[in-house]
């Protein structure tokens, strides 16, 4: 494997020098040393320049944990959840949701389109009748298919109705504005545009989420989120930590906020812009057509029949990793990754350059 291989893959992303040597670094012994409680609350406090106000915790286990970790602590068998989705994440919190014993009413839109406002009112509206929904879940961007959801509209109509919020926001913080302050629930993971490897979840809590937690007999202990509500302050964690990867995130965290917010999501934007500029020029549809739909963190390029094609020629003869689709689209989708590290021009060009070269083969 060449040391030049560029992964462009929408995470895990390629992690820089600096925090693959952070993580190197000797480590304390979580369970009785002080000094990682002290690491930990510095972690978790610059954290909350990403996220906001509310709590901020880091559990050890890759994204998905969050949304399962949510879920499990917010649900109870017999719990309405209102799963709102246009892609595979969001229909996958109705699995989660059925697994914890709760029912799962999907709003679903085509994954081309934006979530249906008209039909997530029509749909709350409705389930006022039977009892009303106290969680709603949502994607903010759908990795598979590079749509990034405007859900700022949608957080109005769950206020409006107190209805909690859960927000899976794993391949889009840290990347491009997330409001984060108006969601109850907001979830984030290491190896998307922080550049750190995978193996943890970020998660905000509001104070009204961590209500219903408490509330919540859970039926879970590693996915039970409620310990986390104290475990800074505390000094005692639920399981024995994973130091070296707090430490590569805490590597990662230094490299953003020195960078500046605005600075990375502008980075982040523009890389974007030219992902999809040079796709049209090369002939190639984007997916979805729409800009207003798309996620400035991945873009995905509509190549019917041919994606997984395209991509081994990608990978064998320029050295570039790339992703395809996923479930119906594996095939018909594949995925170009300018997130977190990778959100560079250069890069962008780089791998359009190769695209172009395989087609025109």
């Amino acid at each position: 494997m060449g040391d030049d291989r560029l992964r462009m893959t929408p995470g895990p992303t390629e992690v820089p020098n600096a925090v693959r040597e952070r993580m190197a670094e000797l480590t304390p012994n979580p369970d009785v040393e002080d000094e990682f409680v002290e690491f930990y609350r510095g972690l978790t406090g610059k954290l909350e320049s990403v996220f906001g106000d509310d709590d901020v915790a880091v559990l050890g286990g890759e994204g998905i944990l969050g949304l399962e970790a949510a879920v499990a602590s917010l649900i109870e068998p017999n719990d309405r959840v209102l799963c709102i989705s246009n892609g595979i994440y969001g229909d996958g919190f109705a699995d989660f949701v059925e697994l914890y014993g709760g029912e799962a009413v999907t709003c679903r839109s085509p994954s081309t389109e934006p979530l249906d406002l008209e039909a997530i009112e029509e749909t709350l509206e409705e389930g006022a009748d039977d009892g009303g929904f106290d969680v709603a879940t949502m994607v903010h961007c759908e990795t598979p298919t590079g749509v990034l959801n405007d859900i700022e509209s949608v957080l109005d109509l769950l206020e409006e109705r107190h209805v909690l919020s859960v927000v899976d926001a794993v391949s889009s913080l840290g990347g491009t504005p997330v409001p984060t302050e108006r969601i109850d629930v907001c979830l984030g993971a290491s190896q998307k545009c922080f550049s750190a490897p995978p193996g943890l979840t970020v998660l905000s809590v509001s104070d009204r989420a961590w209500e219903r937690i408490e509330a919540t007999e859970t039926r879970s202990f590693y996915a039970d989120l409620e310990p986390w509500r104290t475990a800074a302050d505390e000094g005692w964690f639920p399981y024995t930590m994973p130091v070296s990867d707090l430490y590569a995130l805490d590597a990662a965290i230094d490299l953003l906020l020195e960078e500046g917010l605005e600075s990375v999501f502008d980075r982040h934007a523009e890389a974007a812009r030219a992902c999809r500029e040079r796709t049209r020029e090369i002939g190639v549809a984007v997916y979805p057509e729409s800009d207003d739909l798309a996620s400035p963190t991945v873009t995905a390029l509509h190549l019917e029949g041919r994606a997984a094609e395209v991509q081994r020629r990608i990978e064998e003869e320029h050295d570039i990793v790339l992703s395809t689709g996923l479930g119906d689209l594996e095939d018909d989708i594949l995925r170009v990754g300018h997130m977190g590290h990778n959100a560079r021009l250069e890069r962008v060009e780089r791998t359009m350059g190769a695209l172009e070269d395989v087609l025109d083969g």
